[in-house]
């Protein structure tokens, strides 16, 4: 604590000078401006026709100031300022879960879209990365299916690169933090002349991390990763232009960070041989045997081609996408030895989008288009039993086999005791002491099975195609209509080899055997998808630019194949076998077999519809903006992640018959005193529910039903306002003094969530906390300082939690968020 407080008296003591300085110049402020952050940043659509805040959805744009001035470094720390978006920090880079509305998925097809320059990013594991160089980001709520296609249910984003038109010059910004952060941004903005630009950018951030492994004493969530994007945009003619991208990104990292979560009915009383012994009730630093780690390639290139004909835009934009990774991960998160799991992927996406849209001002607007993408993706994923996890394994199928011999022996002596007249509970309680002590004297009975890895390597292509229209009519002066059609198919396939190996060392009253159980699985399944993504809009204008509107649209998530299942498959049928087997044996496996197979691993697409309203209000001339939102989503066969069945070796996707979910958003964004305060303030309220789903478990059938669906926070609140301290205006107009301290800005904001619950049976969950940030900002011109600090009130709180009982016992586990942390900024610009 005395730490913060010192930091915080750096902090004012910084602003001292600046505040007693500090004049009023109200004429260099225009403050009759209609402060919209799309008219001031004109990007042209190949799809829309109209700007965000004119369509019939709901929406949120940041540009590069508002994006520095929280502070935020990838999308999971804008999301906290976005109104029923979630997209928390946890585990790696190769984790991008993010819920929007009640929708979201950690595994496999996303629910939510990412475009980066034009570029779609096609395969999730590439989802979480870091962004630099940025002018704007566009977060889309809602199904946006009609124009972007499938896995867009929940909604979209668009991040746009500074445009080297319209900026030039050289930007360093050099950042350091506690924990030894680290950060380095250089980026190069030329004009070549009226016709080409180009821009070349590079990053390398790094962080000793905040968590400590309790096993080894190592960093559990230190990180290193760099990376470097260059743009060329070409305009050969009035008519013509080009753009080519090409962005790299590279990874290590310490992950899941997870630590145990311990009650107080664990520690009460513990004796000081037990875990629990001086521990502290909630959750745990991490303790893991191995350190679970990250790695990451990744390289996305696209070729954007644009001409303007007599009344239309013809677009088209070409991408590869490059993604090779390795993730270990330590599977019982614990410090015994148990299992842990290497995985790699290899994967190459082409896509290519051509779309067409009239350049008019008459009563229609219309958009053709159609994309088409195919991804090779090759995963290897052996999973490894170790130690811990073959004792475990031996002692239960020694119980089976004792427990089946006793049962067997027992009803074989007991059933003359019950023709002499013994009650037949009687007899069987002396028949199996007898049998008890007969198994004893013959040898007992000890079986030791060592489970070897488990290979596998699971090819899952994936093709996509779709067209889609869209036309915007005026029916009135006032009043527009959208009406949109979609057309999407797609095909999925999983082509995998896997096997398992058991070595047996059995001795069973007196006779002793050791074989071999081999399973093998191999085989290729498909299966093909087609959706229809109709959208239907009204929206009224009004004269000051606002309006309100009403939308109806279908989301839709495609299907695929479960192959994290695949070890819990065969351990199943290994176990099975070795309750039997009494010698070498390989399991057969015949065609019925694997089309059971097939159901087993399938999972089927969730489709939604949205009912929606909302407004896009200007306030105060201008001044102030109101962005409001009420929706209803109707969800079939909603993608779920889940513990995979019997032994819960990793996650798998099930669906959920039916769900519904329901809320409000609105945000409030502004300028007043001049325009040297900017505030913006959000909520949202979400009530995801299932109406029909239920499990079956090794207890029973389980309904969850009127559950609320894991991993959605029920409210989001986020808050922020920045106030500009004028220090020295007249250096603005003197551009020979050039380092002279022009401003100050001090800000504070606040981002809260919650109550999110983190299993289907809403046992585990994280009540609703808050964050608060600060940040103070000098601008000498050419430099800028900025000294910011997150998690100012040291808030303690889970990002995320899991059950797993893969060991024989249910432990809960989860990772702590991101204490205190402060830094400092220093950005040049020449």
């Amino acid at each position: 604590m005395n730490k913060r407080l010192l930091y915080l008296g750096i902090l004012c003591t910084a602003l001292l000078p600046a505040t007693a300085n500090a004049t009023d110049n109200d004429e260099l402020n225009d403050t009759s401006r209609v402060y919209d952050i799309e008219e001031v940043f004109v990007i042209e659509q190949p799809k829309e026709a109209f700007r965000l805040r004119q369509q019939p959805l709901s929406s949120l744009s940041f540009n590069g100031g508002q994006l520095k001035g929280l502070n935020v470094q990838d999308l999971r720390q804008l999301s906290a300022f976005v109104p029923s978006f979630a997209m928390p920090e946890y585990g790696s880079r190769l984790t991008s879960s993010m819920y929007v509305r009640g929708i979201g998925s950690r595994i496999n097809s996303p629910a939510v879209g990412i475009y980066v320059d034009g570029m779609p990013i096609q395969n999730k594991s590439a989802f979480n990365f870091h962004i630099y160089g940025i002018e704007r980001v566009d977060v889309l709520n809602g199904p946006q299916g009609t124009l972007y296609g499938m896995n867009t249910e929940g909604g979209l984003i668009r991040i746009y690169s500074k445009n080297p038109f319209e900026y030039q010059g050289t930007d360093v910004k050099l950042s350091v933090g506690n924990k030894f952060w680290r950060k380095a941004e250089v980026g190069h903005y030329a004009r070549l002349n009226d016709k080409a630009a180009f821009s070349l950018s590079a990053f390398y951030d790094g962080q000793n991390g905040f968590f400590r492994n309790q096993f080894n004493g190592k960093r559990a969530d230190a990180f290193d990763e760099f990376g470097g994007k260059g743009r060329f945009l070409w305009n050969p003619g009035e008519r013509l232009s080009l753009s080519l991208t090409a962005d790299y990104q590279y990874v290590r990292q310490n992950g899941f960070p997870y630590g145990q979560i311990v009650t107080e009915e664990q520690i009460a009383d513990a004796p000081i041989t037990s875990p629990y012994y001086g521990l502290k009730a909630g959750t745990q630093h991490p303790s893991q045997n191995r350190q679970s780690n990250y790695r990451r390639n990744m390289l996305n290139t696209g070729l954007g081609i644009s001409y303007k004909g007599d009344g239309y835009l013809l677009s088209s934009m070409t991408s590869w996408q490059f993604l090779k990774d390795y993730m270990l991960m330590d599977m019982d998160y614990l410090p015994r030895d148990f299992m842990h799991l290497e995985q790699r992927q290899h994967q190459n996406a082409l896509t290519e989008e051509l779309s067409i849209k009239s350049k008019n001002t008459g009563n229609w607007q219309w958009t053709f288009g159609a994309f088409g993408s195919y991804e090779w993706l090759k995963t290897q994923a052996p999973v490894f039993f170790e130690g811990d996890m073959n004792a475990f394994l031996s002692r239960m199928i020694t119980g089976y086999a004792y427990n089946g011999m006793l049962n067997s022996m027992a009803k074989r002596i007991a059933q003359p005791m019950i023709k002499n007249g013994m009650p037949e509970s009687e007899a069987m309680a002396a028949a199996k002491k007898i049998a008890a002590e007969n198994i004893k004297r013959a040898g007992g009975c000890t079986i030791n099975m060592m489970m070897e890895p488990i290979p596998g390597l699971f090819h899952t292509p994936t093709f996509n195609f779709g067209v889609y229209h869209e036309s915007n009519i005026n029916l009135t002066e006032r009043l527009r209509a959208t009406l949109g059609l979609r057309y999407d198919y797609s095909h999925v396939a999983i082509d995998y080899e896997t096997s398992a190996r058991v070595l047996m060392d059995e001795n069973v009253m007196g006779v002793s055997l050791k074989p071999t159980i081999t399973s093998t699985l191999a085989r290729r399944h498909s299966n093909h998808f087609g959706q229809l993504l109709p959208k239907v809009g009204m929206t009224y204008r009004f004269d000051n630019g606002g309006n309100v509107y009403a939308t109806w649209s279908k989301g839709y998530r495609a299907g695929g194949y479960n192959f994290q299942m695949f070890s819990d498959i065969l351990q199943s049928e290994i176990s099975a076998a070795a309750n039997t087997a009494r010698g070498d044996y390989d399991i057969p496996h015949d065609d019925a077999y694997y089309d059971k197979i097939a159901r087993t691993i399938e999972y089927k697409p969730e489709t939604s519809w949205n009912y929606e309203v909302g407004a896009h209000l200007n306030l105060m001339g201008g001044q102030m903006k109101l962005d409001a939102a009420a929706y209803y989503m109707q969800i079939r066969n909603q993608q779920l992640s889940v513990m995979s069945g019997n032994y819960g070796f990793g996650r798998m996707m099930t669906n959920a018959g039916r769900s519904h979910s329901c809320g409000l958003e609105a945000t409030l964004r502004g300028k007043a005193l001049a325009d040297k305060l900017n505030y913006a303030l959000s909520y949202g309220f979400t009530s995801a529910r299932f109406d029909e789903y239920a499990d079956s478990t090794s207890t029973g059938r389980i309904d969850y039903n009127d559950n609320k669906v894991p991993f959605v926070p029920q409210h989001t609140l986020s808050a922020n306002a920045d106030y500009r301290i004028d220090v020295d205006p007249a250096a603005l107009l003197d551009p020979s003094n050039k380092f002279r301290l022009r401003s100050v800005t001090v800000g504070l904001n606040l981002a809260g969530q919650g109550k999110t619950y983190w299993d289907e049976a809403n046992s585990i969950g994280q009540n609703f906390y808050a964050t608060l940030g600060a940040h103070a900002d000098a601008d000498f011109g050419p430099l800028n300082i900025n000294l910011w600090v997150r998690n100012l009130t040291d808030t303690r709180y889970d990002t995320f939690a899991v059950q797993s009982a893969a060991t024989g016992t249910r432990y809960t586990f989860a990772q702590l968020g991101n204490p205190f942390q402060i830094g400092v900024d220093l950005s040049f610009h020449f």
